[in-house]
């Protein structure tokens, strides 16, 4: 299945206000599938997962009626829904994607000239997944204290926060400050705000009365920021 046929997914890097927080737009990567004004995408990660639908789309300084995969549009949502979102999380088909805190993975480290050291049992790794980063705890198979540079291993990790995370997920990490290895995920553990969970229930924001899809460029305070941020293409 090529990446424009599977489900919708983008990864949120950058949130910006407009209308004084009547609109938000939300920036990141399109890995896969296409999304339209008028579709519904679910906000994925760090904490219970959340509905809503888009009011408009932004390639540039131009609006557009999709955006595809390996773009890198701008989506217009309602206001509402700015303090739900940050950076790490991912705009998806509704029921595509879960957010888990601890998976299971293959990983291999480094050669230690390049970076990889001695990773033992309950050593915190600083994983990059998706748009961000955050530490994970790691527990080696049982009888192996300690996996050596150059070595592999399937783990399990234990994430502070759960991020969107599906098998198969390939990511990189640190360790002690220094890029040390990478791995790909090959199990998901626990509950989780998606699919996988078995509690999985997600909010729905409702559009915002008056909200076109087409609002003009401005400045607006992301709620609870104290200040404002300039829109992109604003000029």
């Amino acid at each position: 299945m090529n990446a424009l046929s599977r489900p919708f997914l983008m990864h949120v890097e950058d949130v910006f206000p407009l209308h004084q927080g009547r609109t938000v737009m939300v920036t990141g990567r399109t890995e896969r599938g296409s999304v339209g004004g008028g579709d519904e995408v679910e906000i994925v990660g760090f904490g219970p997962s959340r509905i809503v639908r888009v009011i408009g789309i932004r390639l540039g300084a131009r609006h557009v009626e999709r955006a595809r995969a390996s773009s890198n549009p701008g989506l217009l949502l309602p206001g509402q829904v700015a303090s739900a979102l940050e950076r790490g999380q991912v705009l998806a088909t509704p029921g595509s994607i879960g957010a888990h805190a601890a998976f299971t993975a293959e990983i291999a480290l480094l050669p230690e000239a390049q970076g990889g050291t001695d990773l033992p049992t309950g050593g915190v790794l600083w994983c990059h997944l998706g748009a961000t980063a955050l530490p994970g705890t790691v527990t080696l198979p049982a009888g192996l204290d300690t996996l050596s540079p150059l070595h592999l291993a399937a783990v399990t990790v234990r994430l502070e926060r759960p991020v969107p995370l599906e098998a198969g997920q390939r990511f990189a990490f640190r360790l002690r400050g220094r890029a040390a290895g990478s791995g790909t995920v090959t199990g998901l553990l626990g509950d989780a705000s998606g699919p996988a969970g078995v509690h999985h229930r997600a909010d729905r924001f409702p559009l915002t009365p008056g909200v076109s899809g087409r609002p003009a460029p401005g400045r607006g305070g992301r709620p609870g920021s104290g200040r404002a941020r300039r829109s992109p293409g604003s000029g």
